[in-house]
C-alpha cells in the first residue's frame, strides 16, 4: 500500500502544508509569518514552489503575488494526518489515541460531546460487525 502523499514530506514542508491548511488559502509572506524558527523568506517562497510542482498546492496570482492552497481536500489531509499521527505515536493504536484524547480534555467536555463520541463507537462496532 502507497504511503499517503503528506508523509512523503519533509518535516519542513509537513510544516508549511500545515500552515496553508490551517490558514485556507495563504501568501509566502503569510506562511512565513505563521512558522516557528522560520527559514529565511526566500526559502519558505522556493518551497512553496517545489511543493507546487509535486502536486500539493495550487496558486493564482494576485497583483505581484502569489496565493497559494492545498491541492487535497481539507478531509482528506487530516486523515492522512492522522494516520501519521496514529502510526508514529501511537503504534497504529486507534483504542491509544482516543484515551490519550479523553485523558487529555477531561473536565472541558460537555456531555453532549461523551453522549456523541459513545454513539461513534457503537456505530463502529455496529460496522466492524457486519465485516
Amino acid at each position: 500500500m502507497a504511503k499517503p502523499a503528506y508523509l512523503n514530506l519533509g518535516a519542513r514542508e509537513r510544516q508549511i502544508m500545515d500552515a496553508v491548511h490551517e490558514l485556507g488559502e495563504a501568501s509566502v509572506a503569510e506562511v512565513h509569518e505563521k512558522l516557528t524558527d522560520a527559514p529565511s523568506y526566500t526559502t519558505v517562497r522556493t518551497m512553496m514552489r517545489v511543493l507546487q510542482e509535486k502536486g500539493h498546492l495550487k496558486f493564482r496570482r494576485e497583483g505581484v503575488k502569489y496565493i497559494y492552497r492545498p491541492t487535497e481536500a481539507p478531509a482528506k489531509a487530516r486523515k492522512s494526518a492522522l494516520q501519521h499521527l496514529l502510526k508514529t505515536f501511537f503504534s497504529s493504536s486507534t483504542g491509544d489515541a482516543v484515551a490519550a484524547l479523553l485523558d487529555m480534555s477531561g473536565d472541558k467536555m460537555s456531555p453532549e460531546e461523551y453522549e456523541r463520541l459513545a454513539n461513534l463507537i457503537e456505530e463502529a462496532r455496529r460496522e466492524n460487525k457486519q465485516k
